[in-house]
């Protein structure tokens, strides 16, 4: 009992130590307000709210139906304008897509010929005029169709497939893309954290303070794990309800409780790692280097950026060895599937064992240097 509350209060003091590094504290606050915030809505990988305009030289029943078939929020509302001044108006910047539908459209199709259809691609928007061409390509196409079906033109298919995607009806980039981004910061500042802090020590000679007091290593070690992800395990927190909750709008299909604890489960994990890489690195510049060599791709690997299934077979059996794998797969599973423990609870296994094996490995390398240096 006196060993435990010797590892609290000196995390206490961990804490009060973090609350006078200003440099730590906003790179605390950024990482879980506005970073998540810019990486789930600044890269998106599906249009949103693109300006369209059609030049419609054909006024029929058609071309006025493809207009219609464009709504938001991939698409502006559709502006008509003058046909031929198409190039003019997307050289000022007014819009990223023009269709234009060449006169006689609908009576060549009734006609059964192959007319034209022409799309307008202001390519300097690379990411959006690339899936927006596709986009409009399968609108039109769609629209096309289905007048040429009750024209009685073409058969209906055989076959009618509806396709339906679970968990992201609206395939909403925003809701996937602001939880991975979570779960990055969170894995990059309890590495961070936990890691600084050693070397902080180190540096500033306080160590040799600390040796002197009746304390063992593990309460040394002990105390920075628990204060650290005390600290993330709150902003995350914080930071799952008041920002993406409630600044993106994301939904929790699951429950919050059994996330925050597969969080902290991870968070020991993470803290661990983060002892590991500060008892090999002798300077604050050493620790930056193995984090980036260490953090960055097990990020890459967890299974947020790619599919671990499109991965080689050889890495996918690596990546089993990656705490980031598990987690990611737990905390996929309850925010977007509503998972129970009875789901994740593999997952969770291998984080604590995995966790386990990091933290006594890193114990010892921690008790070999504290005994190198006194």
């Amino acid at each position: 009992m006196h060993r435990l509350s010797r590892i609290f209060w000196l995390g206490l003091k961990e804490m009060m130590s973090l609350r006078r590094d200003w440099v730590m504290m906003a790179l605390l606050v950024w990482s879980f307000t506005l970073a998540p915030v810019m990486e789930a809505t600044g890269v998106a990988s599906s249009v949103n709210n693109a300006s369209i305009a059609f030049a419609d030289e054909d006024n029929s029943p058609l071309s006025r139906s493809l207009a219609s078939a464009f709504f938001p929020p991939e698409f502006q509302p559709v502006v008509q304008i003058v046909p031929g001044s198409g190039a003019a108006q997307m050289d000022a910047g007014r819009f990223l897509f023009i269709v234009a539908v060449p006169p006689g459209f609908e009576k060549d199709v009734r006609a059964r010929r192959t007319p034209e259809i022409q799309v307008l691609i202001d390519a300097t928007a690379m990411e959006q005029a690339g899936i927006g061409a596709n986009y409009i390509t399968s609108i039109l196409s769609a629209e096309i169709r289905r007048f040429a079906i009750g024209a009685d033109l073409v058969d209906p298919p055989v076959v009618d497939l509806v396709l339906r995607s679970a968990f992201n009806p609206n395939r909403d980039t925003v809701r996937f893309a602001g939880i991975v981004a979570l779960i990055g910061q969170i894995m990059w500042l309890t590495t961070i954290l936990t890691g600084a802090a050693m070397i902080r020590e180190r540096e500033h000679g306080t160590i040799e303070h600390l040796l002197a007091m009746p304390l063992a290593p593990f309460d040394i070690a002990a105390a920075k794990i628990w204060a650290n992800a005390a600290v993330v395990l709150i902003a995350a927190g914080l930071s799952l309800t008041f920002v993406l909750q409630g600044s993106l709008g994301i939904v929790v299909a699951g429950s919050k409780t059994l996330f925050l604890a597969g969080t902290a489960l991870f968070l020991f994990t993470a803290t661990a790692l983060g002892v590991f890489l500060a008892t090999l690195a002798r300077s604050m510049a050493q620790f930056a280097l193995l984090v980036m060599l260490t953090v960055l791709p097990m990020l890459m690997l967890s299974g947020g950026e790619t599919p671990v299934e499109g991965q080689p077979d050889w890495l996918q059996v690596g990546t089993l060895i990656l705490p980031s794998r598990h987690y990611m797969a737990a905390s996929q599973a309850i925010v977007f599937k509503g998972a129970g423990i009875e789901t994740v609870w593999p997952e969770f296994f291998w984080m604590a064992l995995l966790g386990t094996v990091l933290l006594i490995t890193s114990l010892l390398l921690f008790r070999r240097s504290v005994a190198n240096e006194s």
